[in-house]
């Protein structure tokens, strides 16, 4: 999840060839054309960003007023964006265009009836620019609502190349040769792995990688859909290979209770910071503007990363996340709107904001070229390379009762579950009875 988390653009050549050489203000553009086509108006984009993020993003709203003349107001939603936005549509003051963090809020907007269908273009540069999968997550039936602009690679394993070098281990690529390694590192005098606990959303993570390679993409799409139970085998096999981690003390930096005390920061902080008490930290692609913002890391000679490695057999997991651009039936400009939809589709826009760091984009079509650093680059070949095989973070696509909720369903039963890993079918069937619950609601 981790939701809230040096040229701005790439050279003009680059962005001319990605684009048809309109890329750079010359000829109009799908994103609605040169010229000012859009002088006088105005739209608000509402999203869960702050801090950099919001930041960076403001770059791309800039670009987007220089290419067309609109203004753009951006308004921070918080973490909750489907009560902030629900109550702005009440008062009749609905933002033109939402940033979603969440395939379930996503399609719980187009069920209310509050997302506009796509634009023809939009759905044009989706099917030519993107791998299908994206084009479905951002689908309710087969209607096109969002656009996945910015996306999280969550099959990153983090490191200290120095903690790794002093045990004297190389990156794994297999999960048991990674617990392995973990060992090494631990009788070198660190522990090997930061596990961040006390944020349950990590936890959904673990599982979901582990889920997604052990027992494969069809099986990952009909548990995240509800079609399987929870209380599946494969549900059991994959909590009991979780809990081969969480029961071994001598893998988690302060043991179960050491990790259930440590949020994601401070997991970070545990491999990266001043005081290092851990290897290896498990998180998205995000790991790197912790380490590098807060503790002055740099990427890639300081701090490092390798694939979350195949479990018993199966494939490498990719696990994302992501935000998606919705336009809203009653925002006040729903024209602009569309037409920053249109923008936001070309590697031009996903140019801006790579180049300014923190970002990744499923686009195929932006130039690699245009990321701030090889790290960056690096996951973002790996989440375009895997195409079709990308699956999208289970818990977002759950409902939030299940999901996404701190101190209830999914992130709770399996903080239970690394206090007290012991009984993997127990917490398969108190994964079943909150899930059946939620899905029902």
């Amino acid at each position: 999840m981790m939701r809230r988390r040096t040229t701005l653009l790439a050279s003009c050549t680059t962005l001319a060839l990605a684009l048809g050489a309109t890329a750079c203000g010359g000829g109009p553009v799908a994103a609605g054309g040169g010229g000012k086509s859009l002088s006088g108006q105005t739209i608000t984009v509402a999203g869960v960003w702050s801090g950099s993020e919001q930041k960076n993003f403001q770059k791309v709203l800039d670009a987007f007023t220089a290419k067309t003349g609109a203004k753009t107001q951006f308004v921070s939603t918080g973490d909750n964006v489907s009560t902030v936005v629900g109550s702005k549509i009440e008062g009749g003051n609905a933002p033109d265009v939402v940033m979603v963090p969440q395939v379930g809020v996503l399609q719980q907007f187009a069920k209310e009836g509050w997302l506009k269908p796509l634009s023809k273009t939009t759905e044009q540069s989706v099917d030519t620019n993107y791998a299908s999968v994206w084009k479905k997550y951002g689908s309710v039936g087969d209607t096109l609502y969002g656009l996945y602009f910015k996306a999280a690679h969550k099959s990153t394993v983090w490191y200290s190349p120095d903690a790794l070098d002093q045990a004297g281990v190389k990156p794994p690529t297999t999960y048991d040769a990674m617990l392995k390694a973990g060992h090494t590192v631990s009788d070198s005098g660190l522990a090997a792995f930061s596990v961040a606990g006390q944020d349950g959303w990590t936890l959904t993570d673990w599982f979901e990688n582990i889920y997604l390679s052990q027992a494969g993409p069809e099986k990952y799409d009909a548990l995240a859909a509800h079609q399987l139970k929870w209380t599946d085998p494969t549900v059991v096999e994959a909590l009991t290979t979780l809990g081969k981690l969480f029961k071994d003390k001598q893998l988690m930096a302060g043991g179960q209770k050491g990790a259930l005390n440590t949020d994601f920061p401070g997991s970070v902080e545990k491999v990266f910071g001043p005081k290092p008490e851990a290897g290896m930290v498990y998180e998205g692609d995000f790991v790197a503007g912790v380490a590098k913002d807060q503790f002055g890391k740099k990427i890639g000679q300081d701090a490092n990363f390798f694939p979350f490695p195949a479990v018993d057999g199966g494939k490498a997991p990719v696990v994302s996340g992501g935000d998606a651009a919705v336009v809203l039936k009653d925002g006040k400009n729903q024209k602009a709107a569309m037409t920053f939809l249109e923008y936001l589709a070309t590697p031009e826009a996903a140019a801006v904001w790579a180049g300014a760091g923190g970002f990744l984009s499923p686009n195929k079509k932006l130039d690699l070229a245009s990321y701030s650093d090889d790290i960056a680059r690096e996951t973002a070949k790996s989440l375009v390379a895997a195409g079709d095989s990308v699956r999208f973070d289970m818990s977002d696509q759950a409902p939030a009762a299940f999901g996404g909720t701190k101190g209830a369903g999914e992130w709770k039963i399996l903080q239970d579950f690394l206090r007290d890993p012991s009984n993997p079918k127990a917490t398969a069937a108190e994964l079943e009875k909150a899930a059946a619950k939620a899905y029902q609601g």
